[in-house]
């Protein structure tokens, strides 16, 4: 355990752990990580308040699971809001920061100024990926858009498929500090109760939209009480509380849970980061004949292609493409504008 007072906030997620009440939970804090993440594109308002929304959640649930490679969260919908994706990367080695990218496709015509940023995905399903590497099979986990957040499906998503109660708070948007410009910040608070060998599960169905579990669903007892208590401090927290950066996460653990015995473990750095590279590109391509490939081709001469993500651009002579291909690409001669990590 480190000293908190050393610990720069910005651009973290601090775990910690309520003792009185057997209780896990995230401080998350994106600042210049989102910031970087939202200046890549040109989103309206609403669409920068969803990938803002999702790139936090992603943050406090990648640290809490023992990742050795990625995790990702997809937003599918049938409304303006069509996908909104994920992705974080686990540190490679102690000491070294997380990695976080995210995005998301809209359709402009669609949206509806007035209308608040969930209702523009419409109907569809949240998804949670996880990758641990070369040699182990994939996991995915869906749950329906539903509950008025993205937050409040990530909740159900633990509630139906973990069966662990889970509480969000979250808060982002624009602020100015003295003497600095306009710039992005979020923060957030992840509770979760610790696994129980039997969880109470109501029978008849959930509380939430359409009967689904929620957090409140799965706990009897004294650990239901406990549980219900935290989530009533939690529920006192301000937006300006979450965000800071007036107020640290160690502050703020010690304002909304004082009684409850918060103790704190080592903070993890995140960054924005993007795994994109010319040799991903030419593998994603490689699935296509020179006819396919053909197609893709520019009138200069080229097939292009450019990273959603991080912006990069990349540009490759059509013959080394594709399993059709007829030349091996020469080193250097492709690439992109943007930094391949």
């Amino acid at each position: 355990m480190s000293s908190t007072l050393e610990i720069a906030w910005d651009d973290t997620v601090l775990p910690f752990q309520l003792d009185a009440s057997d209780i896990r939970g995230r401080v998350a804090r994106l600042d210049g990580t989102l910031d970087r993440i939202l200046c890549q594109h040109d989103y309206p308002a609403q669409i920068e308040a969803l990938v803002a929304e999702a790139a936090v959640l992603t943050a406090l649930i990648g640290q809490t699971m023992k990742l050795r490679w990625k995790l990702s969260l997809q937003i599918r919908g049938n409304g303006p809001a069509r996908i909104v994706a994920t992705d974080y990367y686990a540190p490679a080695e102690d000491g070294a920061p997380a990695q976080i990218r995210a995005w998301a496709s809209f359709d402009p015509e669609r949206i509806d100024p007035e209308a608040k940023p969930f209702d523009l995905i419409g109907q569809g399903y949240m998804a949670v990926l996880i990758d641990q590497g070369e040699g182990n099979l994939p996991y995915q986990g869906i749950t329906p858009i539903a509950g008025g957040s993205l937050s409040a499906c990530a909740e159900t998503y633990f509630a139906q498929s973990e069966q662990l109660p889970t509480r969000f708070a979250l808060s982002f948007g624009r602020s100015r500090l003295p003497g600095e410009g306009e710039r992005w910040r979020a923060g957030g608070v992840m509770l979760q109760h610790m696994p129980s060998a039997s969880p109470s599960v109501a029978a008849d169905g959930g509380s939430g939209e359409g009967g689904l579990l929620t957090h409140a669903d799965i706990l009897g007892g004294a650990e239901g009480e406990n549980w219900n208590r935290v989530n009533l401090l939690l529920d006192t927290v301000e937006e300006l509380e979450l965000i800071g950066p007036s107020v640290q996460p160690t502050d703020l653990l010690i304002r909304l849970f004082h009684e409850e015995g918060p103790r704190v473990f080592d903070a993890q750095g995140v960054r924005f980061g993007c795994t994109c590279s010319p040799d991903k590109v030419r593998q994603s391509l490689s699935i296509y004949s020179a006819k396919d490939i053909a197609t893709m081709t520019t009138p200069e001469g080229i097939v292009t292609a450019d990273c959603q993500f991080c912006g990069a651009h990349y540009e490759f002579e059509p013959a080394t493409l594709g399993f059709e291909a007829t030349k091996a690409p020469a080193d250097g001669a492709e690439g992109g504008s943007g930094a391949a990590l």
